[in-house]
């Protein structure tokens, strides 16, 4: 949707609400909803407000200490949302409503550098000065409940009941049973301007995934969290639950597998017509897979998926359609690209998009040899190892050199104080294992 389109539909009385909506550190929507014709007569032009702690808080939205760009000392001001127009859509499973993203500027000017569009705009433009662009596309699992979000919580997320009660990995059998809610999903991003491919199941009980076409970089990321919002928003219409979280239980976790590659300004693609810079692309994938974890993995709970035998990796290595190396080579010709299979569905794909480009960069521009593919099962390699938790992920990212020089060192310390404040909740916190092991028996 374009502005003359909005104006129009606002004229019929077909739109009476605009999300003006950003992405916070943990890749979710925050903003505001506006009246159509305020968002017209005031926003179109001026941008607006939010308060600067979006991007200084934790999950639950808790002020916590050590982001030097928002704090209690410094007021908890506000920085500025300027509309993105090329993000303009319809909210198809919400009456009446429209979508914008923002970028977000200091009121007093000058980008807010820790905002992860921000981010992963900085990076493209890196592409840019070399006559280059990244597409990419992100493939999120997710666990469907016939529990409503509220049942959920009143059960201390224990107990719930998932859509299918076995494995439906490529069923139509097993995926007909959750149709109804899957097809609204399709349909309704569709309806959204987002580019559906298909929907299948996966492996976990109620365990499904539904794909969406390449995109450029920044296209991919804003739909993907606007398909996780809006799917989350669905699955509530309907009295059920989706659940994007990295690793459940003990069976199969949600993961988010990244597909990239490079073209020319032209649509020349990159990696088909120069194989040496596909080869050091991927040799930068690899030299920077554990220094930028963090924003691969940046939980707690995502580093529940790194087990043998779970098609999530452990070990850093690379293979032509090998599902058990961190890296998976597929594609031929123009469609040659790399995936990135150690992101979970937690993850914020402006970061993970912006570390992939960053470190891809770091393998060209340092001229790296790519080792030989593995063959093989990678979960049995003498390979490095995935960093296995978030507190080796942070010190990883601290020290590394390639991190800061692809994002700044107040992109690094922002990023740092999230992992810590993460960690201190966590190390505080008395988990179930804990109490069902030692109440009675220690």
């Amino acid at each position: 949707m374009n502005l003359s389109e909005l104006r129009a539909g606002v004229e019929a009385g077909e739109i009476d609400t605009v999300l003006v909506a950003l992405a916070d550190m943990q890749g979710r929507l925050q903003g505001k909803r506006f009246t159509a014709r305020h968002f017209l007569d005031a926003v179109v032009e001026h941008g607006a407000e939010a308060c600067n702690y979006l991007l200084a808080v934790d999950v639950d939205m808790d002020t916590v200490s050590g982001y030097e760009m928002s704090s209690w000392d410094r007021g908890y001001g506000d920085f500025h949302l300027m509309p993105d127009f090329d993000t303009l859509r319809r909210v198809p499973w919400q009456e009446g409503t429209a979508m914008c993203l923002a970028d977000i500027d200091w009121e007093e000017g000058g980008e807010v550098v820790a905002s992860p569009r921000q981010i992963l705009r900085r990076q493209l433009d890196r592409l840019a000065e070399r006559g280059w662009k990244a597409y990419a596309g992100t493939e999120l699992e997710f666990l469907v409940f016939d529990d409503s979000y509220e049942e959920a919580w009143r059960k201390g997320y224990r107990g719930l009941e998932p859509s299918n009660l076995y494995n439906v990995d490529y069923s139509l059998l097993g995926t007909a049973r959750v149709e109804p809610l899957i097809r609204r999903i399709r349909n309704g991003m569709l309806a959204a301007g987002l580019k559906v491919e298909n929907s299948k199941g996966e492996c976990n009980f109620g365990q499904h995934e539904i794909n969406f076409l390449y995109d450029e970089a920044l296209g991919t990321a804003d739909g993907h969290v606007i398909y996780k919002n809006g799917a989350k928003e669905i699955a509530a219409q309907e009295g059920m639950a989706i659940s994007f979280i990295a690793k459940y239980d003990e069976r199969e976790g949600n993961s988010c597998h990244i597909h990239v590659s490079l073209r020319g300004d032209d649509g020349t693609p990159i990696f088909a017509e120069q194989p040496e810079l596909f080869d050091r692309f991927v040799a930068g994938l690899l030299a920077g897979m554990s220094d930028l974890t963090l924003f691969y993995a940046p939980n707690i709970n995502s580093y529940k998926r790194f087990a043998a035998g779970s098609f999530a990796p452990t070990a850093i290595a690379w293979g032509n359609d090998n599902r058990t190396c961190s890296l998976r080579v597929v594609g031929h010709g123009s469609s040659k690209r790399v995936e990135n299979r150690m992101p979970g569905a937690d993850v914020n794909p402006y970061l993970a998009l912006s570390a992939l480009i960053a470190s891809g960069l770091h393998g060209i521009d340092n001229e790296l040899e790519l080792e030989a593919p593995y063959e093989g099962n990678a979960y049995e390699s003498d390979k490095p190892h995935v960093p296995s938790t978030l507190r080796d992920a942070r010190d990883a990212f601290a020290a590394s050199s390639l991190a800061k020089e692809a994002f700044g060192q107040e992109v690094i310390d922002h990023y740092l104080n999230n992992a810590r404040v993460e960690l201190a909740a966590f190390d505080a916190a008395v988990t179930d294992w804990e109490l069902y092991r030692g109440f009675e028996r220690l």
